[in-house]
């Protein structure tokens, strides 16, 4: 999985063994829910095999710390009692606010971009650089 116990520095150990509500399949399936919500803004433009295969240090962390927060969303959500709601909810729109800062181009995360089938970088990049067919105008 991309994500690790040790990510969730944002909560103590215990706090997320009450998030988990003790069952380790309900943080992985929120961590899935996660990163296909993240892979939804950036799929279009970066390269999410590489993000999300990379491992320890390899990874960005803006991208750890946003799965983190968005799967404890997720978690926080579907418990009863729903305690500490209100920050996780909190986190949980600002990550949206990034990814969609992402997506819109607002945002340049280091990010490994996709490659085109000649080797080119950053195929999808909405910014284009050279320039047009030259007009020869005959007065």
């Amino acid at each position: 999985m991309f994500l690790n116990l040790e990510d969730y520095v944002v909560v103590s150990a215990e706090a997320l063994k009450v998030v988990e509500q003790c069952k380790p399949e309900n943080r992985e399936r929120a961590e899935k829910m996660a990163i296909e919500e993240i892979s939804g803004y950036i799929r279009e433009r970066y390269d999410l095999t590489k993000i999300f295969s990379a491992v320890g240090e390899e990874r960005n962390a803006m991208i750890v710390m946003y799965a983190c927060d968005i799967t404890l969303y997720h978690l926080i959500s579907s418990a009863p009692g729903r305690g500490g709601h209100e920050i996780r909810k909190e986190r949980y729109e600002r990550a949206i606010q990034w990814l969609e800062g992402v997506q819109k181009g607002n945002i340049m995360p280091g990010l490994s971009t996709l490659t085109g089938e000649n080797g080119e970088d950053d195929v999808n990049n909405p910014i284009r650089y050279g320039t047009g067919i030259k007009n020869n105008y005959d007065w």
